[in-house]
């Protein structure tokens, strides 16, 4: 038996930043060495992403993983058994055969990323390097520029305003340490703002704070004032970016504004996106169409992917494919990536790499519901995927991956460098 074989495989139920039940995968090699992935879990879930399998029922909302456990004790451990961890391909391959159903429904999204990740992190483990050095063995990597939510919206919060997620992006920033002191400082600023205007109401689910606003352009307007009164220049050293996420309140080209009551069509979406362009420093706006709205997306690329990142999340899901075709089509010149939404390593890494192949600018993304698991930020560093946005700073589920990106700042050392505003500005498609 080889040293890296894996000679055991357990998986618990253990509860994520929500307090839902999730899937953790410990993987134990020939070797001694133990690997541990977790599968998070999202909000806000394009139709065509890996489907968590989860119990159904009364007890825990019907959220539990008993049967996504019982995957990985039942099928996933004995058909893995023995095989070499070295080799995140083929056991790959094998976990997706072995669901075989075009979403991993069978055996469930949530217990294929838990292993595959595992299985990674083991054999990072047998190799005695951190993960990021793992994955970018003898070259230089380069440390993400970061995009840190400030206020939460839609599915994360209740859905009190329509855009999901108001961010910042440090871009004037020297390095990744003075890009999260900067962050820092606007967070703050934005909490001081909604307690002087008596809307301070807590947090949402990714630690940005509660949106109490009238109407989305309040927010945005809120969201300005607080870097502006944090002391940094908008646009030259703090820019915007919105996750409008219009899959969850628009099909079929039509888009419903709750907050505002009222329903616009996808060229009146676009001209009501393109005014906010004009009037903030936004530097980055993801799923701005919903994922049924190719003809929207690639419109509002053509008018607007010059000045700004058009990012696919809920339309993209992290599918090589899927992003070949936006490109094809002109449909965005970004491409969100996260690990679940796929459900394997390899297939993440295929739609990362498929991305670069089109030019494509890449941030690696955590989901609303998380753990302290900081696997995200050495695939960041170790893919070099130039962005990593995994929430607000606040809740020790994001500040977790934050400060890991820090140390592996100190163990890099020389030969890391820090992304910055360069990485946001990939060709338009």
């Amino acid at each position: 038996m080889s040293r890296t074989d894996i000679a055991g495989l357990t998986a618990r139920r253990i509860w994520d930043s929500r307090g839902r039940p999730t899937v953790e995968a410990d993987v134990l090699l020939a070797c001694g060495a133990v690997g541990r992935g977790v599968a998070p879990a999202g909000a806000s879930r394009g139709s065509r992403e890996a489907i968590e399998l989860r119990d159904g029922g009364t007890a825990l909302g019907g959220l539990g993983v008993d049967r996504a456990l019982g995957a990985i004790r039942d099928e996933i451990a004995p058909a893995l058994a023995g095989l070499d961890a070295a080799d995140q391909g083929r056991i790959d391959e094998i976990l997706v055969a072995l669901d075989g159903t075009p979403h991993k429904s069978r055996l469930g999204g949530n217990a294929l990323i838990a292993v595959s990740l595992g299985v990674l992190q083991a054999a990072a483990a047998a190799n005695g390097s951190p993960l990021w050095r793992h994955l970018a063995g003898d070259r230089p990597v380069r440390l993400p520029l970061p995009e840190i939510q400030i206020f939460g919206g839609g599915a994360h919060a209740a859905r009190r305003i329509d855009i999901q997620d108001l961010m910042v992006i440090p871009v004037g920033a020297a390095d990744f340490t003075e890009a999260l002191v900067m962050v820092a400082e606007v967070y703050r600023a934005a909490g001081a703002i909604m307690a002087e205007r008596g809307k301070l109401h807590g947090v949402a689910d990714e630690g940005g704070w509660w949106p109490e606003f009238a109407i989305n352009e309040e927010a945005l307007e809120a969201l300005l004032q607080a870097i502006e009164r944090a002391g940094f220049h908008p646009g030259d050293e703090v820019a915007i970016s919105l996750d409008i996420a219009a899959s969850e309140f628009g099909s079929n080209g039509s888009y419903r504004l709750g907050l505002e009551r009222r329903e616009l069509d996808t060229e009146q979406m676009i001209d009501l996106l393109g005014g906010w362009l004009g009037r903030f420093p936004i530097a980055a706006i993801e799923d701005p169409l919903a994922e049924d709205d190719t003809e929207g997306m690639r419109r509002f690329t053509a008018r607007f992917g010059h000045q700004v990142q058009v990012i696919g999340d809920d339309y993209l899901v992290t599918n090589a494919g899927l992003i070949e075709a936006a490109a094809a089509a002109g449909a965005c010149n970004a491409a969100l990536i996260k690990p679940n939404q796929a459900g394997t390593v390899s297939e993440t890494l295929a739609a990362l790499a498929a991305a670069r192949r089109e030019g494509m600018a890449t941030i690696i993304s955590a989901r609303s519901g998380e753990t302290e698991d900081t696997t995200l930020a050495h695939l960041a560093v170790g893919w070099d995927c130039g962005q990593l946005k995994v929430g607000s700073f606040a809740r020790s589920e994001r500040m977790a991956k934050w400060n890991e990106v820090l140390r592996i700042t100190e163990q890099a050392g020389a030969q890391a460098t820090f992304a910055g505003r360069s990485v946001l500005w990939a060709r338009s498609c």
